[in-house]
């Protein structure tokens, strides 16, 4: 690691972002009207209209090693309009008609903005949040197979995005004028810039060396507040635990354009390395089908780690029962964990000591220990991380 050198080189977007975003628009208007002519098709030829999507379930899932994330699998379930289906088919279209109205007028609406705007589908309004959000997954899981996300068919999540500090300058083309702003992460003084609910039209100049993703607020305030990413040349982002789906799109996006590493620097518990690093580098099951979109592949699991809590003499907590029985799972279910032998034997160490230890269990040896100290030696010996 080349540690406080200021080197890397500089990322920068090849097109323009406001012709980025348009272009987006275009592919994800287009995909809606095309399956839609492909119903209106099979009528014309008096065939029952269908829907093809993809199966959802673990049974359905791959972990292409090669590729670094899970994926979805070639299953697909076949909706056929029926009496039984027909309300389905009808809140199905409606959704995908407010999709395009949507990119057409380059608005966005929530999950629970959907719903609300169905109570004006007669017929076919949505009895509560839960039947919508159905139908909406079922739209992304359909578009997905077009390499369509949920975001750029305008559907934003509620939930905002992590934060960042650091060098960085974020491009961001104004949804009305198409002037590019740039935002600057080193000139939030004390705060940092909060990655907002899509991210797709942004693109970003960084001369950093790497990325650090961080699970606590708290220690990322600590980095933060302390410059580290000026002393070692890199960007901070904080995951305010499992990361949202803009934070992984953000890093995702930004760690391909700059061509840098990315670290993540989460609690050394089950929790931190099946729910929150896996989620982040790989994906999730049950997500398969938007993964390739929103996973870091390239990212390094810098710690805590089992090995930490003997090298660093770390306060621990027991191990729950929840605990335990998500790590065994891991080992036994989880095809990321199963096919790295280094992960298994961090997580069988784990529960062999039968302990736990969190980020801030580092300030036993003083408050700023883990910026003198932890992440220096850490740093020094990236191959060592864990994959």
């Amino acid at each position: 690691m080349a540690g406080k050198k200021k080197k890397g080189r500089t990322a920068k977007t090849k097109d323009d972002p406001g012709k980025r975003s348009m272009f987006l628009d275009k592919v994800a208007s287009n995909a809606i009207t095309l399956q839609a002519r492909k119903v209106f098709k099979r009528i014309e030829k008096g065939s029952k209209p269908e829907l093809k999507l993809p199966v959802r379930s673990l049974s359905n899932v791959r972990y292409d090693v090669s590729r670094g994330y899970f994926e979805i699998g070639r299953t697909r379930k076949v909706r056929t309009l029926s009496v039984t289906t027909a309300k389905t088919f009808a809140q199905t279209f409606k959704m995908m008609a407010l999709s395009k109205e949507l990119i057409e007028t380059r608005d966005f609406a929530t999950k629970r903005d959907a719903y609300y705007q169905s109570k004006n589908w007669g017929d076919a309004a949505f009895m509560d949040q839960f039947e919508s959000d159905t139908v909406m997954d079922d739209i992304e899981a359909m578009f997905s197979i077009d390499g369509v996300s949920r975001e750029q068919l305008k559907f934003v999540p509620d939930e905002h995005g992590g934060a960042v500090a650091g060098e960085l300058v974020v491009l961001d083309p104004d949804p009305e004028s198409g002037e590019v702003v740039r935002i600057d992460c080193t000139k939030f003084g004390t705060g940092a810039y909060s990655i907002p609910s899509t991210v797709e039209h942004l693109s970003f100049e960084t001369k950093a060396d790497f990325i650090l993703c961080i699970e606590t607020g708290g220690m990322f305030q600590r980095l933060q507040s302390h410059k580290f990413w000026k002393t070692w040349n890199c960007i901070l982002i904080s995951m305010a635990g499992v990361p949202t789906r803009a934070t992984r799109r953000f890093v995702r996006k930004l760690a391909e354009q700059a061509d840098i590493p990315v670290y993540a620097f989460v609690d050394c518990d089950p929790y931190g390395m099946s729910n929150i690093y896996r989620t982040l580098k790989v994906g999730s099951g049950n997500a398969a089908h938007i993964n390739r979109f929103f996973c870091v592949p390239k990212a390094r699991f810098l710690g805590v780690t089992p090995m930490d809590i003997n090298d660093y003499d770390l306060p621990t907590h027991p191990l729950k029962e929840v605990d335990i029985k998500r790590a065994r799972d891991a080992l036994k279910n989880d095809p990321f964990f199963i096919h790295h032998k280094k992960w298994r034997k961090a997580i069988e160490l784990m529960l062999s000591m039968g302990v736990r230890a969190e980020q801030q269990a580092l300030a036993k040896w003083g408050l700023n220990y883990v910026i003198e100290k932890y992440l220096p030696d850490k740093l020094s010996k990236p191959g060592s991380f864990l994959p």
